[in-house]
């Protein structure tokens, strides 16, 4: 047997390691895609990227192959070749599952780079066998195996290093391509010396008859490299298609360009997930529905976009902005002191109560910011956003235009609401909630005109729930639409059997909500309330707020002149107490209007009673009826009755009774001397 010995064409080597080049820089890329992607799509990706990833090391060592020349034809057997790019791919996978897990320690990336370099062994080893000539066989070193093989375990392990360091997509370019450079170096490096383990050996007759180089086949190297750089081409521009355009549309808010809900929680998972402390910022603005309302939705995203500007300035300070939806801003910062986080918070709010110059409007805004902290405030997301959210509510209840810092008495108020949310909803079908009736008094005949229906919900753990720590929660939640349907039943019912035998008829009025018009259910409600208690129309009466009319105009008032026409009597409920609607107050198709308890809770201020006389008056020139609430003492009636308004609400005359009580009450008013009236009965 003769030793043949062979050359290697120097450019053919050179393409073999831009391929191992290019092969490692599209799975730097890959790993990137992979560990941003969720079920079906992260193992789309995953194959593909080991299909790309495996035939390239395939091609590498291919054409490593032929640019070694001994002077005898070779030819390759097909199946085994098969076979050698298999192995490479299934190596190439488990480089990227490997890479999935969260935390990889020491022991975890040894054991994954010796799976992955026993793959490229087999693919390399495979490969040659997949070499055959009549004349020649291949001998191997087992030394240098073995080096070649450790080669591979070390080339292996590097790869899933930078893999894992890769894979949140934050390296610069330049340290990509230094990492690709280092394992395509690796990788030839196991490719050649793997090469250098083999002899080649001939019979002397076949040697003796060996005159001449057998030449490259230029059209199979061409082809084989064209093929794998068309492969990773295609590779790289899906992947430029699906970061520029693709994810920019998934991840940033049209409207603002800031980051979106989807991306929010993208960064939870791979910024926040190590991060020792952190903070959220949930910032609300202040009145801007008023905005949409009076200057239109054009005007409300120029705002909203001024606004997403300002924030972004922010972002040089620590913080990662992300638009929520409508109004809603989140700001996170990493590795904050609390007292920077709030000092944070005070800048962004000073930054947004700037004057805002949009198509000739000169508009003014303010913002209110609830801030939680971790892990002060827990480490889930949903908790920390939660309380975030809490937070900046109850900035809006103290004022608005600022921050509050969630705390342990939110936390206990948040279970509290939590509680009684879950309980709400099973109030209605349990009979734990009652409807209580406070009258209306007429002091010009000195006698009941009609009552107020008030919910009251009977807990049976936790007591009496003041109404207005429960009726927001039925607001937000949608129960308030039953709620007010049965309200509305039950009210009409007492109403009808109180008026029997009664000489001068109560009605009874009801409040609605403005989840009530929204839901178009309010005509079908009281035609079902009026018919099945036998109440007539016009001893009913709906009570609405400024801020109903004014939530959508149009709408109300069509409802509301519907509802007129069947004879039911409208009311103007707690007038002056939100933002005026004199602009369209003479289009609502209302009879009576009630003047805001607060003003009567300072009637003593001059200011506060020439107010009062001025709606009274006003009532009066709009032929409107005009009761006071909130009436607690007689000095309070005699001035109302000298500003020309008899009708009358308040502790004066009563608080809100059960249906018992109101029928023992109702019973003495018929009996007492009018002359003795408030002091003996009512207070």
């Amino acid at each position: 047997m003769v030793t043949l010995h062979g050359e290697y064409n120097g450019w053919v080597i050179l393409l073999s390691f831009i391929i191992a080049l290019f092969v490692s820089y599209s799975a730097l890329n890959l790993v990137y895609k992979i560990s941003q992607s969720q079920g079906k799509v992260r193992l789309g990706w995953m194959l593909a990227g080991a299909f790309v990833m495996g035939s390239g090391v395939w091609t590498m060592h291919f054409i490593g192959m032929m640019a070694f020349h001994i002077g005898i034809p070779i030819a390759y057997d097909v199946p085994i070749t098969l076979l050698s790019i298999t192995a490479s791919i299934c190596a190439s996978y488990v480089a990227f599952y490997l890479t999935l897990a969260k935390e990889i320690n020491r022991l975890k990336l040894l054991g994954g780079g010796f799976i992955m370099g026993a793959g490229i062994v087999a693919m390399h080893y495979t490969g040659m066998a997949s070499m055959h000539s009549p004349t020649m066989s291949i001998q191997y070193n087992p030394f240098i195996v073995i080096l070649s093989a450790l080669i591979a375990v070390a080339a292996s392990c590097a790869a899933l290093y930078f893999f894992i360091n890769f894979r949140d997509g934050s390296k610069a370019a330049w340290s990509k391509w230094a990492a690709a450079s280092l394992m395509g170096l690796a990788v030839c490096g196991m490719h050649y010396t793997g090469m250098g383990a083999a002899s080649f050996w001939c019979g002397e007759a076949a040697a003796s008859s060996l005159t001449e180089d057998i030449p490259i086949n230029l059209f199979l190297l061409i082809s084989v490299t064209l093929v794998t750089l068309l492969i990773m081409l295609v590779t790289w521009t899906a992947i430029y298609l699906d970061r520029t355009v693709l994810e920019r549309m998934a991840y940033s808010d049209p409207l603002t360009g800031l980051a979106n809900r989807h991306a929010m929680n993208r960064y939870f998972d791979q910024k926040l997930d190590k991060a020792r402390t952190y903070g959220l910022l949930f910032l609300d603005l202040d009145q801007f529905k008023i905005i949409n309302d009076t200057l239109g939705h054009d005007i409300g995203d120029l705002l909203v976009q001024a606004v997403a500007k300002r924030l972004r300035s922010h972002v040089s300070e620590g913080a990662q902005a992300f638009r929520l939806g409508g109004d809603e801003f989140l700001l996170m910062t990493r590795g904050m002191e609390p007292y920077e986080v709030e000092q944070l918070a005070n800048r962004i709010l000073e930054d947004i109560r700037k004057p805002y110059l949009l198509e000739g409007n000169e508009l003014y805004i303010t913002g209110s910011i609830g801030i939680s902290l971790s892990p002060q405030h827990g480490n889930e997301r949903s908790s920390l956003l939660i309380a975030a959210d809490t937070a900046m509510y109850q900035a809006k209840r103290r004022g608005k235009n600022q921050y509050c810092l969630y705390d342990e008495q939110m936390e206990r108020e948040l279970l509290r609401r939590m509680e009684l949310e879950k309980d709400l909803r099973l109030a209605l079908p349990r009979e734990q909630l009652v409807v209580h009736y406070q009258p209306k008094w007429d002091a010009a005949v000195n006698r009941p005109i009609g009552v107020e229906a008030l919910l009251r919900w009977n807990h049976p753990f936790l007591g009496q729930i003041p109404p207005e720590e429960f009726i927001p929660i039925a607001e937000e939640t949608g129960l308030i639409v039953p709620i007010t349907r049965w309200v509305l039943g039950q009210a009409c019912r007492d109403c009808f059997e109180w008026n029997e035998g009664r000489a001068v008829p109560l009605s009874v009025s009801v409040n609605m909500s403005v989840s009530v018009f929204d839901s178009k259910n309010l005509e079908d409600m009281v035609i079902s309330a009026l018919l099945h208690s036998g109440l007539d129309a016009n001893l009913l009466e709906l009570e609405i707020t400024e801020t109903i009319v004014m939530h959508n105009v149009e709408d109300v008032i069509e409802q509301l002149k519907t509802i007129r026409e069947m004879g039911v009597n409208i009311s103007m409920d707690d007038f002056g107490a939100g933002y005026s609607s004199l602009g369209s107050i003479d289009l609502i198709p209302f009879q009576t209007l009630k003047i805001d308890k607060l003003y009567m809770q300072q009637s003593d201020s001059p200011s506060k009673r020439a107010i009062i006389q001025t709606i009274i008056i006003l009532a009066k020139q709009l032929n409107l009826a005009v009761i006071a609430e909130g009436v607690e003492t007689e000095q309070q009636m005699a001035f109302l009755q000298s500003a020309g308004c008899s009708m009358m609400q308040g502790y004066y005359f009563s608080k809100p009774m059960s249906r018992a009580d109101l029928d023992l009450w109702l019973q003495q008013s018929m009996v007492v001397d009018r002359s003795q009236t408030s002091q003996s009965l009512f207070v």
